[in-house]
């Protein structure tokens, strides 16, 4: 069977896809999976085994009518059997329309529903795994929330076992602690960070911290680097971060891509979250994920304090 999915969004909606993606390669184990996915967020697959092929097209771009004409071309060649779209735009319903795929299953508050052969209905507000994994109602496959399962490469973690040696953490636990896009005006001010940290060194001195710089991070690891000497990992894609996140006993970091990973890892994963944020899977049993929520739409409104309770008072 040859299965498209159309997933727009970063990296962080591609990994929340994954558990649909693997309901559908256990249950089809020769299927071919092919996802139309937004250029940046490609490398979220090095992680995954469940896709054959990748398709880039730049969902939010301005698009020319060659553009959809070219992604149509692409999607129509593949003789796809089975669609499952996690768009709710017209234009992605009208796309699959046109492809002529057989079985096409999209959201029930799709800007045009009447377009998918299958439609399915989904609680906006729900995690996205739910959201996601509510279109495999369309193929009569269970819906019920999954983990995120991941597929690190053995080069990334050999990579990470070279790190924690040059740092000199063989067989030792650590603290992961990543900025994420702190330099910016929504992101968590380095001043903050740097409570957190000396907070922790004077608590507990022989505890390794870990700075975990990636591109959307360098900016602000730089400053808090100048600061203090603490010991930074600089990992240029998501199997390398993967890798380190499985080593630590704790990874504190904003809502994002790392802490969907950290999250997906089953390490202790405190996450700095907005009011808009859904980022948590739902509670069953004892979470190993607890989400620190500012009042407000700014993650700078979280106070150092309110994150090393959690650490500290457990």
């Amino acid at each position: 069977m040859r299965v498209l999915a159309l997933v727009p969004g970063g990296i962080s909606d591609q990994l929340q896809f994954f558990p649909t993606l693997t309901t559908i390669q256990e249950t089809y184990p020769n299927a071919e999976i092919a996802v139309v996915v937004e250029p940046s967020s490609q490398s979220a697959y090095r992680v995954s085994k469940a896709v054959s092929e990748l398709i880039p097209f730049n969902y939010r771009g301005h698009n020319s009518p060659a553009d959809w004409a070219n992604l149509l071309g692409i999607i129509r060649d593949h003789e796809f059997e089975v669609v499952l779209c996690a768009s709710d735009r017209w234009e992605e319903a009208v796309l699959l329309w046109l492809s002529g795929i057989p079985a096409r299953i999209g959201y029930s508050s799709s800007k045009a529903p009447w377009l998918y052969t299958h439609r399915v209905t989904a609680d906006a507000q729900q995690y996205p795994v739910s959201q996601y994994q509510a279109l495999l109602q369309g193929l009569k496959l269970p819906s019920n929330p999954a983990p995120i399962k991941l597929n690190v490469p053995a080069g990334d973690i050999s990579w990470a076992d070279d790190q924690r040696k040059s740092l000199g953490m063989s067989g030792s636990g650590y603290v992961v602690m990543y900025p994420g896009l702190s330099a910016q005006a929504d992101g968590y001010p380095t001043a903050s960070w740097m409570t957190i940290i000396d907070d922790f060194q004077d608590k507990q001195p022989q505890l390794p911290i870990v700075v975990l710089e990636t591109v959307d991070s360098e900016d602000v690891v730089a400053s808090i680097g100048r600061q203090r000497s603490l010991k930074t990992v600089e990992a240029t894609n998501l199997g390398q971060i993967a890798a380190i996140l499985a080593g630590a006993d704790l990874v504190i970091s904003p809502d994002s891509y790392v802490s969907q990973v950290a999250m997906a890892l089953q390490v202790f994963t405190l996450v700095l979250q907005t009011k808009l944020s859904r980022a948590l899977p739902p509670a069953d049993g004892e979470s190993r994920a607890l989400g620190i929520q500012s009042a407000t739409d700014k993650l700078a409104d979280i106070k150092p304090g309110d994150i090393l309770q959690k650490v500290w008072g457990g």
